[in-house]
């Protein structure tokens, strides 16, 4: 199969893909909480089959067009978890003559037009931002949020599903002990607030890979939205999310030079297929992935001493151990395990299977 590979291609393991998707069920099921795994890290109508495989049937996506893709493919449970673009309620009434579309706000004026715009009765969860700086309603700030929980309960188009926040911040944080305070905190605010309203009924939304693979209880939630885990990357593993072996995709990417004097080669493959999402590794050099060898089930561990040191449009330079830099040629395959999964199955818009199974996905 990979002499038919002339150019970087996203490889995915299946078997590993569907071992990470039944791992984090199980866990969500013992937690006792609603499993809505987000989509946007595969993005494939393809992969999306295997979580249905499982019973899956309610799904998170990051956009309009992407819960359009998954509407298409026969997604009828779909929450956009982004903030509503209002420019798309055309694109969100039609969506909902299919599917029940659950949206996000963190406004009064977003509310109020929606309550005008919207063709249908509508969930709606709050955004509350529980640290990340990113989008929402500071967790911290318990009278906002009540007083636009008010709000929606006061529209008829509108029902106030719940509270749905996305601890970004996991992913800087050091050590498994921080990330179980971040959770621990934002649960007991999420709680209060609820409280407050006295409505048990509202779902409380959780949703990152760090947390929701590493911490061994999350109970307290009632929905959990993880999307990385489902291929995991070099990023997770750095974090403690996943093991090497966990992670599902590798690019192929062709050798194109070689240059013994400064143990590099260059290889196709740069900043359009991965991104140029990079972590700092432990000795501080700056790391774009982890180089691999491709087998006959998939690829190695990552070679001792070679890394993706630096990316530019379409080049890549991988430094390699000198005693291994004789052993490739301009031609030869080798696999970089991305720093950021998400990115890369964005760019590349198509996985292939280890089994040669081609696996087109959403272009947004």
């Amino acid at each position: 199969m990979m002499e038919k590979i002339t150019k970087p291609t996203l490889m995915v393991d299946k078997a590993t893909t569907l071992n990470n998707i039944s791992r984090m069920l199980k866990k969500t099921a013992a937690a006792g909480a609603i499993f809505r795994p987000h989509f946007k890290t595969h993005q494939s109508g393809v992969v999306g089959q295997w979580f249905r495989s499982f019973g899956i049937e309610k799904i998170t996506v990051s956009s309009v067009s992407m819960a359009q893709y998954f509407a298409l493919h026969g997604w009828k449970d779909i929450t956009i978890a982004f903030p509503v673009n209002l420019r798309e309620l055309p694109a969100i009434n039609h969506l909902a003559l299919s599917s029940k579309i659950n949206l996000l706000v963190e406004s009064i004026e977003v509310v109020n037009t929606l309550e005008t715009g919207l063709d249908h009765v509508s969930d709606v969860y709050i955004k509350v931002d529980a640290g990340a700086a990113r989008t929402g309603i500071a967790i911290d700030n318990i009278e906002a949020i009540i007083t636009l929980a008010e709000q929606i309960k006061s529209k008829q188009k509108l029902k106030l599903a719940g509270f749905l926040t996305h601890a970004g911040h996991t992913y800087k944080a050091k050590g498994i002990q921080e990330i179980e305070e971040i959770a621990a905190s934002s649960q007991k605010k999420l709680f209060a607030i609820r409280e407050k309203l006295n409505d048990p009924s509202l779902i409380l939304s959780w949703g990152d890979s760090p947390s929701c693979s590493m911490l061994p209880e999350l109970s307290g939630f009632d929905e959990w939205r993880p999307g990385n885990f489902v291929f995991y990357d070099v990023m997770q593993y750095h974090i403690g999310s996943c093991d090497l072996k966990d992670i599902a995709v590798a690019m192929a990417c062709p050798v194109v030079a070689v240059h013994p004097e400064r143990n590099q080669i260059v290889i196709y493959g740069g900043a359009i297929h991965f991104s140029k999402e990079r972590i700092i590794a432990d000795n501080g050099f700056e790391l774009y992935g982890y180089v691999v060898e491709f087998t006959e089930k998939g690829w190695s561990k990552p070679i001792a001493g070679a890394w993706l040191s630096s990316l530019s449009q379409e080049h890549g330079i991988v430094q390699l151990p000198s005693n291994l830099i004789q052993h490739f040629r301009p031609g030869d395959m080798i696999g970089i395990l991305p720093v950021h999964s998400c990115l890369a199955v964005s760019a590349v818009h198509e996985l292939i299977s280890t089994e040669g199974e081609n696996i087109p996905c959403f272009k947004g």
